[in-house]
């Protein structure tokens, strides 16, 4: 399975049309969809009547958001760490699971908005608590309570992002007004996960190399006591999908 197919399977575990009817009116808008993946949010907003310009450093997906052929969005590559003037207007900027890369967000987000017009918003979707699920092994959850602190220490990875959107979105210049908990198949759920969803899983260890090499020969106990965690029935989780729409004051200098 490639990495687009692997997003869009997960795509199918999200709650976005939920997040979607939350921001402002899209028809007419100029959206900017920062880590953009292989289009598929980016279908959402041009089907609401957006103008979507996609952003995204890997050029595998960004190929495969072009070949969809989507009317009013286009697909440009650059690093979201400097995001370079896009040289339009933006009525709304959008960002989703995107935001954990970026510990120290605030100046992030000032790079994010300065194409966003006085007025336009913000949304930041991104994972709380990542891998908080119950009831799990005590050694599993000592080994990835140490990782998560170690990505968060070394400002590779911050897997508790979700509860900080709003603090980091105020740093950055911006008004929250709205957050949102959505429910999702994969984060934030009870009882057993659908077959499909702990394939995803797998998946997803299969690709961290750096927990891989953190947890040297305890890594697969610790997959397997994380995969079996979410396929009992008893299964709940702590993690939670979080969305944090913001604007920015209208008093703000145009970009």
């Amino acid at each position: 399975m490639s990495l687009a197919d692997e997003y869009r399977r997960q795509f199918a575990w999200r709650s976005w049309p939920m997040i979607l009817d939350a921001l402002p009116p899209l028809r007419g808008a100029t959206v900017l969809d920062l880590g953009c993946g292989p289009g598929d949010v980016a279908a959402l907003l041009a089907d609401r009547g957006a103008r979507v310009i996609g952003v995204d450093l890997n050029e595998e997906l960004l190929a495969a958001a072009r070949a969809r052929g989507l009317p009013g969005a286009e697909f440009r590559s650059a690093d979201l760490r400097a995001l370079p003037d896009l040289g339009v207007e933006a009525d709304g900027v959008w960002a989703s699971f995107s935001a954990a890369y970026f510990v120290d967000l605030p100046p992030v987000i000032a790079s994010w908005t300065a194409n966003l017009r006085p007025g336009g918003w913000i949304a930041l979707t991104e994972i709380d608590d990542f891998f908080g699920h119950e009831p799990l092994g005590s050694r599993a959850k000592e080994l990835l309570q140490a990782y998560t602190r170690a990505a968060l220490a070394a400002q590779r990875y911050d897997f508790r992002m979700g509860r900080k959107l709003g603090q980091h979105l105020q740093r950055g210049g911006m008004q929250v007004i709205r957050t949102l908990a959505p429910p999702d198949l994969e984060f934030a759920f009870s009882g057993p996960a659908r077959p499909d969803v702990l394939e995803g899983w797998r998946a997803r260890f299969a690709h961290m190399t750096l927990l891989r090499e953190a947890f040297g020969p305890e890594y697969a106990a610790v997959r397997d006591d994380f995969l079996a965690c979410l396929a009992r029935p008893d299964h709940r989780s702590l993690s939670s999908v979080q969305c944090c729409i913001a604007v920015k004051p209208a008093g703000s200098a145009p970009p």
